[in-house]
């Protein structure tokens, strides 16, 4: 009798484990192949990523990007490619996640959480899109006006970017915007757990204000404009987060034990 009991509770847990990694390998086989097919174009994905400092620069500057490492321009490509890959991948990715724990939920449970889905690729790419088209421009003008020529400092002082590491600091750059544009959807679930209320948020908006320009002090260039660039944003983020919470748990009250105080 306990070994029938036992048989039809490891079951399940195995079924969920093999579910887990079937999800996995497509999660993965995906990134692989979206990886792959920005290697063909990464060329072009390189241009693009490349564009805000070329049009920062002058007439005068260098107008260049240069590797020193003999592999660094190929691996470089290749961090191209897989990022390039991660991002057009992000959506297939998150349908997966659906996928595993869509079984475990009833009818009423997708369908609140279906908007979530919808909602988090698309804020993803506004966060990307906040940085490629305001905060760069912004920050390479701020650190291109640092160079000079011989006459004002005797030997001009001219940028010589590695390529490596403009590319590393503009892929970490749309990463972290993006899932900092995710606030109003992680939010939203809490609220819709009833784990968080609007009253909450409001009592600690001080803090979050503090914690917002921290993280976009840690997160962009050191330079005022791009920390502003980036915290206001979150700001009315964070402000939209309270409307969508309060709009979906309207009768919660910090005091019930559920909450978040």
């Amino acid at each position: 009798m306990k070994d029938k009991m036992a048989n039809t509770t490891e079951k399940p847990l195995l079924d969920h484990i093999s579910e887990l990694r079937n999800r996995l390998l497509w999660a993965i086989g995906g990134l692989l192949i979206a990886t792959i097919i920005s290697y063909q174009f990464v060329q072009e994905i390189y241009g693009f990523l490349v564009r805000p400092l070329a049009e920062a620069m002058g007439p005068n500057d260098t107008q260049r990007l240069i590797y020193t490492n003999l592999t660094e321009a190929f691996f470089t490509y290749l961090k191209v490619a897989m990022f390039a890959g991660g991002f057009f991948s992000f959506p297939f990715l998150i349908l997966q996640g659906w996928l595993f724990i869509a079984p475990g939920l009833f009818p009423k449970e997708k369908k609140s959480i279906l908007p979530f889905l919808i909602v988090s690729p698309l804020l993803f790419i506004l966060g990307g899109a906040v940085v490629y088209y305001i905060v760069l421009p912004m920050a390479w003008h701020f650190f291109l006006s640092f160079q000079s020529s011989g006459l004002e400092t005797v030997l001009p002082v001219m940028l010589e970017a590695r390529i490596g590491e403009y590319l590393n600091l503009v892929m970490v750059l749309i990463f972290a915007f993006g899932l900092c544009f995710q606030m109003p959807v992680i939010f939203a679930f809490l609220a819709k757990m009833k784990m968080i209320t609007a009253k909450t948020l409001v009592s600690k908006r001080r803090y979050a204000i503090v914690g917002i320009f921290v993280v976009a002090a840690i997160l962009t260039p050191p330079d005022v404009i791009s920390q502003f660039a980036l915290a206001i944003p979150l700001l009315g983020l964070y402000e939209i987060s309270i409307l969508l919470v309060r709009y979906l748990n309207p009768d919660a009250s910090p005091d019930e034990p559920n909450s978040i105080r």
